[in-house]
């Protein structure tokens, strides 16, 4: 048992909508992230994906709606959902869900 500083896991982070692990919890990974500019248009089809904002405004665009997301917000992608997280200037995250990844399945632009 160890207690984690997130404002020095974030810190550690130097790539864009890259994740750094900082937790397990009953099987669900706490990840941290930070990003700008936008990811590809993803799905996660075995889980439910959780945003938890610390810094800056990100936008969770899905098909029909786009949820603005500011500073100690939070909204969870249910299963299934096809969604583009972006962001005209950085912002700071964390992510909970069972194996959420970044790679280009997880919608990471660039790969």
């Amino acid at each position: 048992m160890e207690k984690v500083n997130i404002r020095d896991e974030l810190d550690k982070i130097h790539e864009h909508w890259s994740q750094r692990t900082i937790g397990i919890a009953n099987n669900q990974l706490f990840k941290l992230a930070k990003g700008i500019g936008e990811t590809k248009w993803h799905k996660h089809d075995d889980q439910d994906e959780l945003f938890i904002l610390y810094k800056g405004h990100l936008t969770i665009q899905l098909r029909d709606l786009d949820i603005e997301l500011y500073e100690d917000e939070m909204f969870i992608v249910p299963k299934g959902v096809e969604h583009c997280p972006k962001a005209d200037e950085e912002v700071e995250f964390l992510i909970v869900g069972l194996n959420v990844t970044s790679n280009a399945a997880g919608g990471k632009p660039n790969l």
